[in-house]
């Protein structure tokens, strides 16, 4: 997790990002608030076990999204480490070769760097684990095609890694127009066992019965969120383990205010729940817990 030195607004996001809002406060404050939220969230992990790679953004370049570290890089328990092709030219500035040196210093072995960064060079994109939703267990890649997720980059991320693709539109209405969804983890999570998805926003019925197929026929739970509790970012969960293997579901207040009692009893039948507080983070940024935690896969040394 990275802890931000100037978080805030990014305009060359907000073009696909409509869950960013602008907000009138002083921009120190914000960023103040920003890193309470963060330190807060790390200690509800730290509580429950979970071991917590803490890195400083650096100061310069300043990087309003560093924050969310899920976008540029990814690890996998083959040792290989994923660099992604990013949509807004300032948050390409969060690829950090320090960080990647850090996991090998902390003991992590990284066998081969697949970089995808130079379909940039062509306007396509595919912006890591925002654009994937990852079946580690079962190697499926669901994805929704977006202005941040192109079909080229996707199909090589999954003849390389070995991920077979499920790949849909998904739409949302905003202001009474309806557009695509940015990113996959905001209407998708995969957890060992569970499911959730808003299917609602799958618009094709062939594509909708094809993602409900592939999660049936890999044994995942379904539970269905709608577009209402979608917009609270109940879709941006993620499941982690501590260090005992116990296993947790993370979702924000937001998102689990925005849950039914029968939602959130299916997901406590597989996993504790952890609820950390980050509206702010929420609001200017447009994301959510899931994008704050970069998973590490990789093999110890």
């Amino acid at each position: 997790m990275v802890r931000p030195a100037n978080f805030g607004f990014n305009p060359e996001t907000a073009e696909n990002n409509f869950y960013q809002q602008k907000d009138d406060r002083d921009l120190a404050e914000i960023r103040t608030i920003a890193r309470r939220e963060f330190d807060g969230f790390v200690s509800l992990l730290q509580e429950k076990g979970v071991d917590v790679l803490i890195i400083e953004d650096t100061d310069l370049p300043k990087k309003t999204d560093a924050v969310f570290p899920n976008n540029w890089f990814s690890t996998h328990d083959d040792g290989k480490l994923v660099l992604y092709p990013m949509f807004s030219p300032n948050r390409r500035l969060e690829r950090r070769k320090d960080i990647i040196e850090i996991l090998i210093q902390k003991g992590f072995k990284i066998s081969e760097i697949v970089d995808l960064t130079f379909f940039e060079q062509n306007g396509q994109f595919l912006e890591g684990t925002g654009s994937l939703i990852l079946d580690r267990i079962n190697k499926v890649a669901y994805a929704c095609r977006s202005p941040r997720t192109h079909n080229t980059p996707l199909g090589y991320f999954g003849k390389l890694m070995g991920f077979e693709i499920v790949d849909f539109d998904a739409v949302q209405v905003i202001s009474g127009e309806s557009s695509q969804i940015y990113h996959t983890n905001v209407m998708m999570h995969i957890g060992t066992e569970i499911a959730v998805v808003c299917l609602d926003s799958i618009s094709l019925a062939s594509e909708k019965l094809k993602v409900q197929e592939y999660l049936e026929k890999t044994g995942k739970k379904m539970i269905p969120i709608t577009s209402k509790q979608k917009f609270q970012f109940a879709g941006n969960m993620l499941e982690i383990q501590n260090k005992l293997g116990t296993k947790f579901t993370v979702m924000s207040e937001s998102a689990f205010q925005s849950l039914g009692e029968v939602q959130i009893n299916t997901i406590k039948r597989y996993t504790e729940i952890i609820v950390p507080k980050i509206p702010t983070i929420e609001k200017i940024g447009g994301g959510s817990v899931r994008c704050m935690m970069a998973e590490i896969f990789l093999p110890s040394m």
